[in-house]
């Protein structure tokens, strides 16, 4: 079983940065990812990693901003957040999976989750 624990989120001002991190545990991904959730909307990719390569994908409204990293002896994934919008705020969760490449954007495809953390951007 693969468990996915992430920390990080918190309240920023805009234009200010945050990192988020996600502990993983059990058995070695494939590929990790992170996604956001705001009220009222439906779950979006942000950016995905390979664990294994490092190749990094992400979302157009995370490009420039936004940097997905991991660390293999660590077991963690990071999704450090700069330059922060008020339209970036949501819960985000880390996803992972055993067997789906890390430019997969649905969120259907991954099978562990994390159970999210709040970002608050204002402005």
């Amino acid at each position: 079983q693969v468990q996915l624990v992430e920390s990080g989120g918190g309240l920023v001002q805009a234009g200010g940065s945050l990192r988020l991190a996600c502990a993983v545990s059990g058995r070695t991904l494939k590929s990790a990812g992170w996604f956001r959730q705001a009220p009222g909307k439906e779950r979006e990719f942000v950016a995905g990693i390979s664990w294994s390569g490092g190749s990094t994908y992400y979302a157009d409204s995370a490009k420039g901003r936004f940097t997905i990293s991991r660390d293999n002896a660590k077991n963690t994934v990071y999704l450090q957040m700069n330059s922060l919008k008020p339209e970036d705020t949501a819960v985000y969760y880390c996803a992972g999976d055993l067997w789906c490449e890390a430019w997969d954007t649905r969120p259907a495809n991954y099978d562990y989750w994390g159970q999210g953390t709040q970002v608050t951007v204002s402005s």
